[in-house]
């Protein structure tokens, strides 16, 4: 086997697939990036039983043929090498020798044999366009639980519906929740599909395919080996599901209420970092919302102590006054993506049980903004 290969698009082939592989593998063998070399160039792979990640990229090929490389090593030579052609071959005893311009590299060959074979997706698919797709992905993925302790938790459920593909993930004290146009290329129906993504593989989807024009979505498989797949241009993503029904949270959005408050996005944000400065990291931030005014006061260790207020608009009914945790509230607004914020105050049939907040983004202080977006927050408890 003998290629030519442009340094940058080679680098920038081997760093897109090692990017999904856990950093420490208990199989080695999952460690390699799949080489192989054709008359069409160059396809490049990594798989670890759960994602894959597959490129093609141009390349000269003498010699075609399959070899199997530790995948970080050579992603991390690939990114320092100097600016000249990369030459890869195998040499006679079966290493690989790569070669750019006075730089000489020997690679131990992992065996290709042993290697799983990665996945293929033939199922349905649609478009989603990248930009709004990788948009969305931010505005929810944070909220996904981090506590592997309830897998189904830590994924942010797809669901296709009509033209529309939503987006919800949820760790029990918060549900975020974003809506996208879906082409199904003329194949909508009304009934409805359902992926349940790691919310890690996700928003690395997201990153690598923010600006890749439309993205193609594909649904395969059955069973224990459910699996989708993310296309655009010359790279796809494919994932393992997560097994497990997900929690029913569409339910808990309320319909809109009159009983809110509006206030400027920048404005709250900043404030509420400055205020929770002295808030031990688990305590929950007091709110007081009033005609034309938000105030925060925080009480640390130490006898610490901050207060401050910004201007705000409530609307619909009478002051109100809750605790939210400052950091969850933080990730809300920078998700909104709007000059001003509404913030909703519900109401629920216990009078014993908080009431969650629900945050979405607000045009003007007079216009509400698209309801794609919506986030709701579960209030704290107050030690009065």
């Amino acid at each position: 086997m003998k290629f030519h290969v442009n340094r940058d698009v080679f680098s920038e082939a081997v760093s897109f697939v090692v990017k999904l592989l856990p950093q420490r593998n208990p199989q080695p063998i999952l460690a390699g990036v799949l080489i192989e070399a054709s008359a069409e160039g160059l396809s490049l792979a990594a798989f670890d039983y759960e994602a894959s990640a597959r490129t093609t990229i141009d390349a000269t090929v003498d010699d075609p043929g399959t070899i199997l490389v530790h995948g970080r090593l050579l992603s991390d030579i690939a990114s320092r090498l100097p600016n000249a052609p990369i030459q890869i071959e195998v040499d006679d005893d079966g290493g690989i020798l790569l070669t750019c311009g006075s730089a000489r590299f020997t690679l131990a060959s992992m065996p290709v044999q042993e290697y799983p074979a990665i996945p293929e997706v033939t199922g349905d698919s649609g478009l989603v366009p990248s930009e709004d797709f990788a948009t969305a992905i931010a505005q929810v993925a944070f909220a996904a639980s981090r506590d592997d302790v309830t897998p189904v938790l830590t994924g942010v459920q797809l669901e296709v519906s009509g033209t529309s593909l939503s987006l919800v993930a949820t760790d029990r004290y918060r549900v975020a929740l974003r809506e996208i146009p879906w082409d199904g290329g003329g194949t909508a129906t009304d009934e409805s599909t359902t992926a349940l993504v790691p919310a890690r593989t996700l928003t690395e989807v997201g990153k690598t395919f923010a600006h890749g024009g439309d993205i193609s979505i594909a649904f395969s498989g059955s069973g224990d080996r459910e699996i989708i797949a993310f296309t655009a241009g010359n790279k796809t993503v494919t994932s393992l599901l997560i097994k497990g029904n997900f929690p029913p949270v569409r339910r808990l959005f309320p319909e809109q209420t009159e009983h809110h408050a509006v206030v400027n996005t920048a404005e709250l944000a900043e404030a509420v970092r400055r205020v929770s400065l002295v808030l031990d990291r688990s305590a929950p931030l007091r709110f007081t919302f009033t005609a034309d005014s938000v105030s925060m006061d925080a009480s640390g260790t130490e006898q610490a102590r901050a207060t401050e207020s910004v201007d705000a608009t409530l609307l619909g009914g009478d002051e109100v006054t809750l605790g939210l945790n400052p950091q969850y509230l933080l990730e809300s607004l920078g998700a909104v993506k709007s000059e001003f914020v509404r913030i909703t105050f519900t109401s629920s049939e216990n009078a014993n049980k908080l009431s969650p907040v629900l945050i979405t983004p607000q045009t003007s202080v007079d216009r509400a903004g698209s309801d794609s977006f919506r986030y709701l927050l579960q209030p704290n408890l107050l030690l009065r």
